[in-house]
């Protein structure tokens, strides 16, 4: 079975970083894609970036040159660096990793952003 860590999430101030962290363990045959989603209460769960394992990187608009997801395929891990942050940011972070025979999401991670 393939587990997923998620870590970095915490409580900062408006124009402050984060950088989130999701490493995959187990069982890993092959990663495709692998991206951070955010959900809040009561929301659908929308995706925040996703990069392919060609290294081809889609963004949500909202978050196009402030955010910048990057990912280590000998650790099986995808980062999320979040600059210029601003309280709207303000959610739960799930990564998501996609293997060549399952989708796999991560635990969620707080992220809040004061004004």
């Amino acid at each position: 079975q393939v587990q997923l860590v998620e870590s970095g999430g915490g409580l900062v101030q408006a124009g402050g970083s984060l950088r989130l962290s999701c490493a995959a363990s187990g069982s890993i045959r092959r990663i495709d894609a692998m991206g951070w989603y955010r959900q809040a209460p009561g929301m659908r769960r929308d995706m925040v970036a996703v990069i392919t394992s060609g290294g081809r990187q889609n963004y949500a608009e909202s978050v196009k040159g402030r955010f910048t997801i990057s990912r280590d395929n000998a650790k099986n891990t995808v980062y999320l660096q979040m600059n210029s942050l601003k309280p709207e940011d303000t959610n739960v972070y799930y990564c998501n990793v996609i293997t060549d025979y399952e989708a796999l999401w991560g635990q969620g991670t707080q992220v809040t952003v004061s004004s």
